[in-house]
């Protein structure tokens, strides 16, 4: 079987947003159920199970139960942070071709915000510890991924002379393409470059418009060979290629924090692996926590040269609806909703399939998407494609 013979053949989500009447178990047993249906199957179909979750209530083995799936031939927790959803699609690939399972369901899940508590505490208390070394860090402010990102900003900042205009170029763009999307959090909130400006520091240079949102919810993909798949009731996403990079920054002096990450290997390879090349992508789905992750990755795809990246994203017509390069088109993290990797896997598929209405690109028929993980240290990416 060759690369190009596996396709997702099926979609689904749990509610998502600030809700959080159930857990994440819960929500990853929602999501796979609806790809299932979403595919034209049944849940003893499925053999194949790969899930993982973000910071709230743990997803383990016990989803299997959850589902009541029988038999399953592979299942497996992986975690590689913002990268792990790609890199699950990978595997799943892998274990199609190899034949080791026919129907693998890939499921993300997560519930950070919680009664009497919110999602932002959950990510502060999943900081760097401040103890031994890490003490260091701590007493100079850095202790969360806010402040970590910041850095690493601020680094590319210094290099190229990028700023925090150019940052809020992407924030209004991504929400231009949210406010086409009924299931973004912004979806009837438009967002203007002052009003960017004027919003509230996180960590310098971030403005409140730079960070992500805080989402519970789960998003699930179907994975199984293009055969089948044709023979499904959705439009088959093919999954052409797939790479991964972990560069594992350890902040030592004069190395490449912040100025190069992981999808400056993995993007050529997978697009290799793909046979194809920037010229043909259509649209990117890019991970994005922070406005400088968006920007940064798309300079180390090749969409821009090397620090470069920030005065090609403000100029007029660059990202939104109708412009040169379509990049987040649901709104992605900063606008739709944060489901780590999940949120622009989720998307391409949309697009790949040309279901997203107000929103849909025209050119969708080669669709990259990146997952990032860590402060830039985990990477992984996809490129999906239509059928014919």
């Amino acid at each position: 079987m060759a690369e190009t013979d596996i396709a997702i053949a099926g979609l689904g989500t749990s509610e998502i947003g600030r809700a959080f009447t159930k857990s994440s178990p819960k929500l990853a047993g929602d999501a796979v159920r609806a790809a299932v249906a979403d595919a034209g199957l049944q849940l003893s179909d499925v053999d194949g199970l790969l899930f993982s979750n973000g910071l709230g209530t743990p997803v383990d083995v016990r989803v299997q139960m959850e589902l009541g799936l029988k038999d399953l031939k592979l299942m497996s927790y992986v975690q590689a942070f913002g990268s792990t959803a790609a890199l699950m699609v990978g595997y799943a690939a892998m274990a199609v071709r190899s034949g080791m399972a026919d129907t693998i369901a890939v499921v993300w899940s997560d519930d950070p915000i919680q009664p009497k508590s919110s999602g932002s505490s959950a990510y502060a208390a999943a900081g760097r510890a401040p103890t031994g070394f890490g003490g260091i860090t701590a007493s100079n402010g850095m202790y969360s991924a806010n402040t970590y990102y910041a850095l690493a900003a601020r680094r590319h900042m210094e290099r190229f002379g990028t700023t925090s205009d150019q940052l809020g170029h992407i924030a209004v763009a991504q929400r231009q393409w949210a406010n086409l999307n009924p299931m973004a959090q912004f979806y009837d909130k438009p967002l203007t470059l002052e009003e960017y400006h004027a919003s509230r520091y996180i960590a310098e240079p971030f403005h409140l418009y730079d960070c992500c949102l805080i989402s519970n919810g789960a998003v699930a993909v179907i994975v199984t060979s293009l055969d089948r798949a044709r023979s499904m009731p959705q439009p088959p996403v093919r999954v052409l290629g797939w790479a991964q990079s972990h560069p594992g920054y350890t902040f030592i002096h004069d190395d490449r924090f912040g100025i190069v990450t992981g999808a400056a290997e993995s993007g050529p390879r997978a697009l290799k692996m793909a046979d194809t090349t920037l010229d043909e992508i259509g649209v990117a789905e890019i991970y994005d926590c922070y406005t400088f992750t968006a920007l940064i990755t798309l300079e180390d795809y090749g969409f821009f040269p090397k620090g470069e990246g920030g005065p090609a994203v403000a100029e007029p017509g660059m990202l939104g609806p109708g412009g040169k390069l379509a990049v987040n088109t649901g709104g992605g993290e900063l606008s739709a909703f944060y489901l780590w990797g999940a949120t622009p896997l989720h998307e391409a598929v949309v697009q790949a399939r040309g279901q997203g209405g107000e929103r849909q690109v025209a050119n969708h028929g080669r669709v990259l998407v990146s997952g990032n993980g860590g402060t830039l240290d985990y990477h992984g990416t996809l490129v999906l494609g239509t059928d014919r």
